[in-house]
């Protein structure tokens, strides 16, 4: 099983992945056990040790936690933030807000969000100036692929209706 540094590696070099969810980019918890899951992670024998292990990625400053790709949880790794300010247009405000999870007095979890605009390093926004557009687009394909189709999927039914 994958250790909190060997899953950090893992999504720098895949720079954009899913947590759990299963789409367009690599899903964490199977690269974390080594093997696809069924059904929830929750349910695994480790799940206890995936959790832990993906606490601790929660609190790395080279991760953003956001709904990026198709609105499920997703890990963006800092090398690849310059490139989602280029792109900031091509998506949704809510899918780039930083998911945080804090914990209550009573020992809830709840989901906290951080707007793009607050959450990305001045550091980031300008390194983002020196990035094309086109390797921008190259960087976030998996992400950016799908987002075009479902606006496209909106203002078709937008339009039929």
């Amino acid at each position: 099983m994958m250790d909190a540094n060997r899953a950090l590696s893992f999504i720098e070099e895949h720079g954009v992945v899913l947590v759990s969810g299963r789409g367009p980019a690599p899903r964490l918890v199977e690269a974390i056990l080594g093997e696809p899951i069924r059904g929830s992670w929750w349910a695994h024998p480790r799940s206890h040790e995936i959790f832990a292990v993906l606490q601790r990625l929660e609190h790395s400053s080279d991760l953003a936690q956001c709904r990026l790709v198709e609105g499920k949880v997703t890990f963006v790794h800092r090398r690849l933030w310059p490139a989602l300010v280029r792109l900031q247009g091509y998506f949704a405000a809510d899918r780039l807000a930083l998911i945080r999870q804090e914990h209550t007095p009573s020992g809830k979890h709840v989901n906290r969000t951080v707007g793009f605009s607050t959450w990305v390093p001045r550091s980031v926004k300008e390194a983002a100036e020196q990035l094309s557009q086109a390797e921008a687009k190259r960087l976030l394909a998996p992400a950016l692929n799908r987002a075009r189709r479902t606006a496209k999927r909106k203002r078709r039914a937008g339009a039929g209706g």
